[in-house]
């Protein structure tokens, strides 16, 4: 399960933004700013990189977390994770308005962030995959295969009309590789060493695997190419 590569942090105790950097760079997520109030948070996103915000409840100047996050998602699709002190009724009930992807209480610990962000930022892209929302980031994960299956680099999963495909452990790992590689055909060589790793196996094992994924799904555009190998066409990227 990934962490999002870009944070901005909005935190007016600034032993709490340390704390904050410190945890996130053990995992090597890039802290794009810190903030404390809420016009250096607008102005500021416009020009930095942004892929989810950590957002206090109580800032510097007027407008508070909950305002300036109303604020924010009119015009940024980005998933926003609460931290505060207060965890009254009044407050609780403020922030399901905005339908959080996550909260976290003070005083917290690195595990309960690492986890909270993690799982906000999961639910975030399957969202926006179903959704067809497009992300605020410079350049997407989501590979478009066709009018209804989409693979999302991000979670290594292959959907179709936004609903998750299940498949076995083998059958994933070669639509990934087919993705990854999508309009270019992968060899029969490249496909086997990958999917099997140290075993030695034969063509016709690689073919019979194929052939459980078209009868699986029998619309996906997996194209044989004749003792070279396996390609997956999308029409979106010709």
């Amino acid at each position: 399960m990934g962490l999002p590569k870009n944070i901005v942090i909005v935190e007016d105790e600034v032993i709490t933004q340390r704390h904050l950097q410190d945890i996130l760079a053990q995992v090597d997520v890039n802290v794009s700013g810190c903030f404390d109030n809420a016009s250096n948070t607008i102005e500021a996103l416009k020009n930095i990189d942004c892929d989810m915000i950590l957002m206090d409840i109580n800032i510097k100047g007027p407008v508070d977390g909950i305002q300036l996050s109303k604020k924010i998602l009119e015009t940024h699709t980005l998933p926003i994770v609460f931290i505060t002190a207060h965890n009254d009724d009044a407050t609780l009930e403020e922030l399901l308005e905005l339908a959080p992807y996550g909260f976290i209480g003070k005083p917290f610990s690195s595990k309960e962030i690492l986890v909270t962000l993690k799982i906000a930022y999961k639910r975030y892209l399957i969202h926006t995959e179903a959704s067809g929302v497009n992300k605020t980031s410079n350049e997407s994960n989501d590979i478009a295969i066709n009018e209804y299956y989409s693979y999302s680099r991000d979670l290594s999963v292959l959907y179709y009309d936004g609903k998750a495909v299940k498949m076995n452990k083998k059958q994933s790992k070669l639509i990934g590789l087919l993705s990854q590689n999508v309009n270019h055909t992968v060899s029969y060589d490249v496909l086997i060493s990958q999917l099997w790793e140290d075993d030695t196996v034969a063509d016709s094992t690689l073919r019979t695997l194929v052939y459980s994924v078209r009868k699986l799904l029998p619309d996906l555009p997996i194209i044989s190419h004749s003792k070279v190998g396996y390609s997956l066409q999308s029409s979106h990227l010709i």
